[in-house]
């Protein structure tokens, strides 16, 4: 519709100077013929001019439309792509580089196919159809043209390249500097605590200098192109309407055909002029969607497999009924059995460095295990490679007897719920923070797995409850605050297998103590992996495994390994004695 729009207000304007012929050499006559001549050629120029706005109106509404739609679809597409990617991928990339790529480079976009293809088809058109006119109206004057314009191809291209490359390089700089703003106000509090707004203000003045100096670089050689094709493509034809003039002084060409070549002449110049800046356009947009479709195109390196984990809903809950009562989730509540075989695994950043070497334990079903050891021992890389951010170079993680790689991803990290040290608590309500983890749990469960997790007590002190905005990254919230709003989605979720990444750092005294028992209750009959440098919440624990340097230095119960007389024992005199 709109290209059929667009070719109707082409032929509109490609008509218009062939009514201006018939003007000059059937109008402007001494006899009442020539009056009537001039009054039905205005009638026709006004009713070109109604059909010509009507035309223009459709055309641009329906490219705007098309160019809003396509731009909110691939923001969705890449934006859906990236939420794909395992963490390798950010090792490499900044999220303040996909942000500005999935807003300013798709802005680009929009503004190309929304205005300037349009804009440029419009004038494609124009071009053609005015040059073919003009062949018609006399074959001499335009092979002329077409011979010099022919000469103006190869400079456009040429510069055409050159601001595409500028224009990439200006949205890499443009997006560093975006980058750089999103890392510094995340990190706010130690920049004023240090006093480095001056600082962090020079970077990224000095950032913004190099994008506005990479942008000058690229408006320069477009604003080269634009005049180069104006000065060339005019030029051609003053040049021919120089010789037209002379044919009519001559008595071999009409004035009237001198008019209509000339109007056919200045739609060539004009619209070729404007193509060019077009090409300018579409080049500094190609820049941009390289960078995007680098986005669009990139795979993860953990594929996805299509065998579901084997859940059973009756026997969990009989393993858990309170559990079962105090939430209501999609998961089926099942065992999960977690055998680790001979497992080695370096972090693609560090690939002589051993996170785990030769791992290899079990967790039966319904068991509560405990990792501990010095930082760096490898606590954090097991639950990492539970949820399958990552693989294993050697060995293999099986999941109720059946290797992670053939278990469908999302069915696999739909079994797990995660407790983070880093409490993650989104720019949302209370409410919609803890249905997280169960987006279609009623408001009940919500309410039940908030009690659970010893957090209904200060929400309910909030100034409009759970309704209340708990502020970007949960800032209107306190560290303890925000651990609890994450054990409540986590018990919320109600999955077989429960990973505590240090679930109580944050906590005081007396909220881990609350929450200590909460745990308590969620873990039964659930298997449970629990990372604690606080060897005092984990004395219960079925097993506890005892790390170091990526290896197993013991395992066994607390004070079995207290006799033993080994690391673990050493770590819990240095705790228990403080």
């Amino acid at each position: 519709m709109a290209i059929a729009a667009l070719l109707l207000a082409a032929a509109v304007t490609l008509t218009i100077p062939v009514a201006f012929r018939f003007l000059i050499d059937l109008g402007f006559t001494a006899d009442t013929t020539g009056a009537n001549n001039v009054n039905a050629i205005f009638l026709a120029l006004f009713a070109l001019a109604v059909l010509l706005a009507i035309s223009t109106a459709v055309r641009f509404y329906l490219v705007s439309w098309l160019g809003e739609r396509i731009t909110a679809d691939l923001r969705s597409d890449v934006f859906a792509n990236v939420l794909q990617q395992d963490p390798l991928f950010f090792e490499s990339l900044k999220t303040g580089e996909v942000v500005s790529r999935l807003s300013t480079d798709t802005t680009l976009i929009q503004s190309l196919i929304g205005s300037s293809i349009s804009f440029g088809l419009r004038n494609a058109i124009l071009f053609t159809g005015a040059l073919t006119m003009m062949l018609i109206t006399n074959l001499p004057l335009a092979a002329i043209i077409l011979g010099q314009l022919a000469m103006v191809i190869l400079p456009i291209l040429l510069f055409g390249r050159r601001v595409r490359k500028l224009s990439r390089n200006s949205q890499d700089k443009l997006a560093d500097t975006g980058a750089m703003a999103g890392e510094v106000l995340n990190a706010m509090e130690i920049v004023q605590a240090y006093g480095r707004e001056p600082y962090e203000v020079s970077r990224y003045s000095n950032a913004s200098d190099l994008a506005f100096d990479t942008a000058i670089q690229r408006n320069t050689y477009r604003s080269l192109l634009t005049a180069l094709a104006i000065v060339l493509i005019f030029g051609a034809i003053v040049f021919v309407l120089w010789l037209g003039a002379n044919a009519v002084i001559a008595g071999t060409l009409t004035a009237g055909l001198l008019t209509q070549f000339m109007l056919y002449a200045a739609i060539v110049g004009s619209s070729g002029a404007a193509t060019a800046e077009v090409y300018g356009d579409i080049q500094r947009a190609a820049g941009a969607t390289t960078r995007l479709l680098e986005l669009l195109d990139a795979k993860p390196q953990i594929s996805s497999a299509v065998e579901t984990i084997n859940y059973s809903p009756s026997a969990a809950s009989a393993a858990n009924p309170q559990a079962e009562s105090a939430t209501e989730s999609n998961n089926a509540l099942s065992t999960a059995r977690i055998e680790f075989r001979d497992v080695t695994f370096s972090y693609p950043s560090r690939p002589d460095d051993a996170a785990l070497d030769g791992v290899s334990f079990t967790v039966e079903p319904g068991e509560t295990v405990a990792l501990v050891g010095p930082s760096g021992a490898g606590k954090s890389t097991i639950v990492q490679l539970m949820l399958r951010f990552y693989d294993p170079q050697h060995g293999s993680i099986r999941f109720n007897d059946s290797p992670l790689p053939d278990i469908d991803l999302p069915a696999l990290r739909n079994a797990i719920g995660l407790v983070s040290q880093q409490s993650v608590v989104f720019s949302a309500n209370a409410m919609e923070n803890i249905r997280y983890g169960n987006l279609q749990a009623s408001d009940e469960a919500v309410y039940q797995a908030a009690t659970d997790a010893q957090a209904d007590e200060f929400i309910q002190r909030l100034p409009q409850g759970y309704t209340t905005h708990v502020g970007e990254r949960g800032t209107r919230l306190s560290g303890g605050q925000r651990q609890r709003l994450s054990i409540a989605r986590a018990l919320l979720k109600n999955p077989p297998l429960l990973l505590l990444d240090e679930a109580t750092s944050a906590l005081d005294t007396e909220s881990e103590r609350k929450v200590q028992l909460a745990l308590e209750l969620a873990i039964k009959g659930r298997t449970t992996i629990v990372i604690a440098h606080r060897l005092a919440t984990i004395v219960n624990a079925d097993k506890i495994i005892v790390l170091d340097n990526g290896r197993i230095a013991e395992q066994g119960k607390h004070s079995d390994l207290l006799k033993a007389g080994g690391l673990y024992s050493r770590l819990a005199e240095m705790q228990f004695n403080q």
